[in-house]
Formats: structure tokens, C-alpha cells, sequence
């Protein structure tokens, strides 16, 4: 079995995929890969179906070796890309042989980049059909440590593979702007917290992660106070808890939650934040609630 083998694992680098979709009435997370515009596109550019398993680093990239001749694609976060110490393009396929080390580096822009491998990665746990890491129910494979072996799926197509460069990859915004849609819970909100959603401004916290997108700055006001019965969460909803700070929730978010859901963040927005670094300035483009939903 062809495997490639962790020689750094950086400060967070997980397998993922396309997630769990389907279980969040058992309480499992979707999971899956935090910016996927990005992990589709890496996939496709090794000669994979878009929806196979790659590496995901987190902030300093992770250095690999490989056993057998693949196609490699570094995508996401734009980062220094190395085979065997020797500069490389990011972004579109290298071939690396029997014994290549491959190096990710430090990201120029952005938090996560995805590394993808002709012919996909297949982790020996599996956890509802995904090999995706889950940081909150701990479910599929752990975050991977330096001398760990995760296998490689056939090789799909003969090698080198054709440059496909330039390649369509989403942009790093310096400064984000989130499309966001009101509701559910968009009524708890004060007319000077909504007035804040408009036109304020927040960073991103160094306590942010895959779970969510934590932001400090000015606090929204809800004008009920305490909890409510919890209710579902889905990716991109913008929650509200007491401190006023709001919380972007991101691939690995609870199922349910208690604290009003005031918007959801469309799915540029949930890419965008999965790369947004701390210290980012956020603010939000409000999508008001039609008058046929406020009445219907």
C-alpha cells in the first residue's frame, strides 16, 4: 500500500473531506474541509474527484514524503512551496517521485492551505463514510503527528499531469466583508445592535477555530436577555452570546445551541472566514428580512 508519511505536522494539519452532512439530527457535526471552494479546486487539479480526501495545515504548513510517484497540488492560503528543498509553484500540480519531501510553508495570506495527492488520501479510520477530522466530537482520524503513515488512493491518471495554471483560486481578503442574511432570531437584536450589524466593525480573535470565527470589537446588544431553548445550528450562522461578541460558526460547529442565531453567512463568506488570520477586520454586508418573511 503507497502511503505518504508526516515528517512535520505543524501546528494543526487534519485530513478532510466533504464532512458528515446528514447527521445533525444526532447531534454530529458536518465537518469537512473548512474552506471548500479551495479543497475542491485542489482536488481537481491533482486529477481528482473534487470531493476526495486532502490535507488541511493550519498557520505553518507540515513537510511530507511520499512513497510513490503522485501528482501534488498546494492550494488555499498562498504559502512557500519546496520538493526536496528546491522552490516550487503554489497552486498547480508537481509531480513528486519515490522519496520527494514535500514542504508547506508559513502562508502569506491566509490561515489554511490544502494539500491534494492524485488519487486521494484514505485515513484507516472512518467515522459515517467521511474521513474528515472532527476538532469537536473528535470523530474520523486525529490531527496528524510527525512519523504517522496515512495511505494514497490509486493513482487516477498517468503522471506528470498537463500545468493547469492560471487556476481560478479564491482570493485572501485583507479585510473581510461578510454577506450576511437576518434571521432567524434577528428580533432579539436592539435598533442600536442592529444599526451596529450595518455599519460596525469587528477582528478576529486569536481564539478563533474550525468550531467558529470569534470576533472582538464593539457589543451587540440583544434586547432579550438569557437563553433559549436550544435550537439547530448551521454553518455560517452568526450567534450572539452574553459577551455581546459575536461567533461565526465555521465547519465544526455544534449541532444545537442555545444563544440567539441573528444571520447566516452565505458560503463565500464561511470560505472567506476559514482564512481569515487574527487580527482581520470583519464587517458585515446585512441582507434585511423581506416583508413577505417578516409577515409570513
Amino acid at each position: 500500500m503507497s502511503f505518504i508519511e508526516v515528517l512535520r505536522e505543524g501546528a494543526l494539519t487534519t485530513c478532510q473531506d466533504g464532512g458528515r452532512p446528514g447527521y445533525a439530527h444526532l447531534g454530529v457535526p458536518a465537518s469537512g474541509a473548512a474552506d471548500r471552494a479551495s479543497w475542491k479546486l485542489a482536488n481537481q487539479l491533482a486529477g481528482n474527484a473534487t470531493d476526495l480526501c486532502v490535507l488541511e495545515t493550519t498557520l505553518n504548513g507540515c513537510t511530507v514524503r511520499t512513497d510513490r510517484t503522485v501528482a501534488a497540488v498546494v492550494g488555499g492560503a498562498p504559502c512557500p512551496v519546496t520538493v526536496n528543498r528546491q522552490p516550487q509553484p503554489w497552486g498547480q500540480p508537481l509531480t513528486l517521485h519515490p522519496g520527494d519531501v514535500l514542504d508547506v510553508g508559513v502562508p502569506e495570506r491566509g490561515v489554511r492551505s490544502y494539500v491534494a495527492f492524485s488519487g486521494g488520501l484514505f485515513p484507516r479510520k472512518t467515522s459515517l463514510g467521511s474521513h474528515s477530522t472532527c476538532l469537536l466530537s473528535g470523530l474520523g482520524p486525529s490531527p496528524l503527528r510527525s512519523g504517522e503513515k496515512v495511505p494514497l488512493g490509486p493513482n487516477p491518471f498517468r503522471l506528470p499531469l498537463p500545468t493547469q495554471w492560471p487556476a481560478p483560486w479564491p482570493g485572501i481578503d485583507e479585510d473581510l466583508v461578510m454577506r450576511l442574511y437576518l434571521g432567524p432570531r434577528h428580533d432579539w437584536l436592539t435598533p442600536e445592535a442592529m444599526e451596529l450589524l450595518h455599519h460596525g466593525s469587528w477582528r478576529v480573535s486569536e481564539h478563533s477555530n474550525r468550531i467558529g470565527l470569534r470576533l472582538d470589537g464593539p457589543a451587540v446588544e440583544t434586547a432579550e436577555k438569557g437563553e433559549l431553548p436550544s435550537e439547530g445550528v448551521v454553518t455560517g450562522a452568526l450567534q450572539i452570546p452574553p459577551s455581546g461578541q459575536p461567533v461565526v460558526f465555521g465547519a465544526d460547529h455544534p449541532t444545537t445551541g442555545g444563544y440567539p442565531i441573528v444571520g447566516v453567512v452565505d458560503d463565500r463568506g464561511i470560505a472567506a472566514a476559514a482564512q481569515a488570520k487574527p487580527g482581520t477586520k470583519v464587517r458585515f454586508s446585512v441582507i434585511d428580512v423581506p416583508q413577505w418573511a417578516e409577515r409570513g
